[in-house]
C-alpha cells in the first residue's frame, strides 16, 4: 500500500501549495517573455484547452509547471500555427566498472506541430516527433551501465540504452472549450503516450542538459512510445482527468516501422497544478505482455515536478518521480529526483536514482527474479558558448556513480565511476 501513502501526500502537499499567492490564471493573448537563461509562452493556449498556457504541455497529454521552459521556433501559415524544437548531443561516453562499455554517439529528438483554432472554443492540433537514435546509436543504442529493456537480434539489451523509433510521435488533438473553466479533449496517437506516468524524461526541464535516460525508465515513463493510443479527458480549472486505452507491447526491434497497434491496455491519470510552479500527477496502468515475455504488468506512477524564474538571468527546475511496477505479484519500484539550476549561460544539474530491477533484467539467471537495489548519481555543468532566435549550443561534462549490491559488485566492480563531454544542440 506505499503507493497508496505516497499518492496521498502528494496531494495533500498541492492542496497545501494552492494556498499560496499566484494560482493559475489563463491568458487570452499571446505573450512571449524571453529571457536570457530561457523563454516561457505565457500565453499561446495548451493542446488540451484553450484556457491554459502552452507552457503546461508535456509529452503526450501530461502537463508540466505553467512556469516551465519552452524553447522553440514558431510561425503562421494561414490560420495554422507552426512550431518546431529539439535536441541533438554529440558526446564521448566512458561507461566505468567491469561491464562498462565507451562510445561516441548522439542522442536526438526532434518535434514538429500544427494547431488552429476550427471554430469558436475548439481546436485541433497534430504532432510529430522524429528521431535518428537508430542511426547515431545503432540497433543496440548507447552504453549506459545498469539500464536494461528491450532487445537487439533477440537479445535484451543490458548496460545499454536502447535507440527510439524513428517516429515517435504522429498524434491528433481535438479540445473544446465548454465554459471559461473547463474543457474535455481526445487525444489520438499512432504512436503516440497514453496518460500513464509523468512528462517522458527528454522533456523535462529538470533533466534538459542530461544526455542519459534515467535508469528507472522502464519502470517510469517507458510507455512515451506506444503503436496506438486513444486518450478521453476532461480539465477542470487546474484538474485534468483522463484515461486510455493503448497498445502494451513495447516497440519492436524494427525501429523504421510501425507496429501493430493493438489496444489490449488501459491507464487513467489525474494531474494536478495548484499553482504555475507545481505539476503533480498520480496514475495507473495495466499493461498486457510490454516486453513480450507473455506477463503482464500493473504499473502506478505519482510525481511532483517544479519550475520557477529566479529572475531575468535564472530559474530552477525539478522533478520527483516514483513508480512501481507489478509482474506475477512482486512489487519492484523506482525513486528519481533530479533537478537543473540555470544562470545566464551556465547550467548545473544532478539526478538521483534508487531503482529495484530483478537479476534477470540484468542477464543473471542466479536468482533471477531476485530484485537488487540499485543507484546512481549523477551531476553535470553546461555552458552556453553560442545562442540565436533559432537555437543554442552549449559544451557539457559530466559524471555518474553507481552503486550496487555485493552480489553485483563480482561483476560491476565496487562503485564504478562513469563520464562523458558533450556539445549540445538545441
Amino acid at each position: 500500500m506505499v503507493q497508496y501513502l505516497f499518492i496521498t501526500v502528494l496531494f495533500i502537499a498541492g492542496i497545501l501549495a494552492a494556498q499560496s499567492p499566484g494560482t493559475m490564471d489563463a491568458h487570452h493573448h499571446h505573450h512571449m517573455e524571453e529571457t536570457e537563461a530561457e523563454t516561457v509562452l505565457t500565453g499561446m493556449p495548451s493542446i488540451l484547452s484553450l484556457n491554459l498556457p502552452m507552457s503546461m504541455d508535456g509529452s503526450g497529454t501530461s502537463w508540466l509547471p505553467a512556469h516551465s521552459a519552452v524553447r522553440m521556433s514558431m510561425s503562421h501559415s494561414g490560420p495554422w500555427m507552426l512550431m518546431t524544437h529539439g535536441s541533438l548531443v554529440l558526446r564521448y561516453t566512458a561507461q566505468g566498472g567491469s561491464r562498462g562499455e565507451s562510445a561516441f554517439s548522439a542522442p536526438n529528438w526532434f518535434m514538429a506541430s500544427a494547431q488552429r483554432s476550427i471554430a469558436e472554443g475548439q481546436q485541433l492540433t497534430f504532432r510529430t516527433m522524429v528521431s535518428l537514435d537508430r542511426i547515431t546509436e545503432g540497433g543496440d543504442g548507447y552504453p549506459l551501465l545498469l539500464q536494461s529493456g528491450e532487445t537487439w537480434n533477440g537479445k535484451a539489451l543490458t548496460d545499454r540504452q536502447h535507440p527510439h523509433d524513428v517516429i515517435a510521435e504522429l498524434s491528433a488533438s481535438y479540445s473544446v472549450a465548454v465554459s471559461p473553466e473547463a474543457g474535455l479533449y481526445l487525444y489520438l496517437g499512432y504512436p503516440g503516450e497514453p496518460a500513464l506516468g509523468p512528462t517522458a524524461f527528454m522533456h523535462r526541464p529538470s533533466a534538459q542538459f542530461n544526455p542519459d535516460a534515467p535508469i528507472g525508465h522502464h519502470g517510469q515513463d517507458a510507455t512515451h512510445i506506444t503503436f496506438g493510443v486513444s486518450t478521453i479527458g476532461v480539465v477542470i480549472g487546474n484538474v485534468k482527468m483522463e484515461g486510455s486505452v493503448f497498445t502494451g507491447r513495447e516497440p519492436d526491434e524494427d525501429r523504421w516501422a510501425f507496429d501493430a497497434p493493438r489496444f489490449d491496455s488501459y491507464s487513467g491519470r489525474i494531474s494536478y497544478n495548484p499553482t504555475k510552479q507545481l505539476a503533480l500527477q498520480a496514475s495507473y496502468g495495466s499493461i498486457n505482455d510490454p516486453e513480450g515475455h507473455g506477463d503482464d504488468a500493473a504499473r502506478f506512477s505519482a510525481s511532483v515536478l517544479h519550475s520557477m524564474n529566479l529572475g531575468l538571468e535564472s530559474s530552477l527546475h525539478s522533478s520527483v518521480v516514483w513508480g512501481e511496477n507489478e509482474e506475477h505479484h512482486v512489487p519492484v519500484r523506482s525513486l528519481l529526483a533530479e533537478a537543473t539550476f540555470i544562470s545566464g549561460s551556465v547550467g548545473l544539474y544532478g539526478r538521483h536514482e534508487s531503482v529495484g530491477k530483478q537479476r534477470g533484467e540484468l542477464g543473471f539467471t542466479d536468482g533471477k527474479s531476485t530484485v537488487e537495489q540499485l543507484r546512481q548519481y549523477t551531476a553535470g555543468i553546461r555552458y552556453r558558448v553560442l545562442a540565436t532566435d533559432s537555437y543554442s549550443v552549449g559544451l557539457g561534462i559530466q559524471g555518474m556513480v553507481s552503486r550496487v549490491s555485493a552480489y553485483l559488485e563480482r561483476y560491476y566492480g565496487k562503485d564504478p565511476v562513469s563520464w562523458q563531454v558533450y556539445l549540445q544542440l538545441q
